[in-house]
């Protein structure tokens, strides 16, 4: 589980910024605006962020961002790279899809820049573009 203290870093790609048209399935209609923030597999397996595929694990984070956009929101952990697996491959905004996509907006986020995932406890995040 993760401590205060613990963070990680990840670089934005393409479809971290553009979730809802930047994609390879037909699953839905594109929306613009989504965005998420990848957690690396590696991170997640150290740092224990579990999806809903977990019996036991709470999936939602207190989240502030660095910059003062983002206060308190709340961020789900989510996703998968194989199916059942219970690590969770991303956090995005819980019942607000757009949440992340308009931080990246805000800050001016650019394919390449990077984001600090800060735990100040197992249960609140602070994000940072660095």
């Amino acid at each position: 589980m993760a401590k205060a203290g613990d963070f990680f870093i990840v670089e934005i790609k393409q479809a971290h910024m553009q979730w809802g048209i930047h994609r390879y399935t037909n699953t839905r209609d594109p929306r613009y605006g989504e965005g998420y923030l990848q957690i690396p597999a590696y991170h997640a397996r150290r740092l224990s962020i579990y999806n809903s595929n977990h019996r036991s694990a709470s999936t939602n984070y207190t989240c502030d961002s660095v910059d003062g956009f983002l206060k308190e929101v709340v961020l789900k952990a989510a996703g998968c790279s194989k199916g059942g697996s219970v690590i969770a491959k991303q956090f995005q905004g819980r019942g607000d899809l757009l949440m992340l996509g308009d931080w990246y907006q805000h800050v001016n986020a650019q394919v390449g820049d990077k984001v600090k995932v800060t735990f100040k406890t197992p249960r609140y995040i602070e994000i940072e573009k660095i």
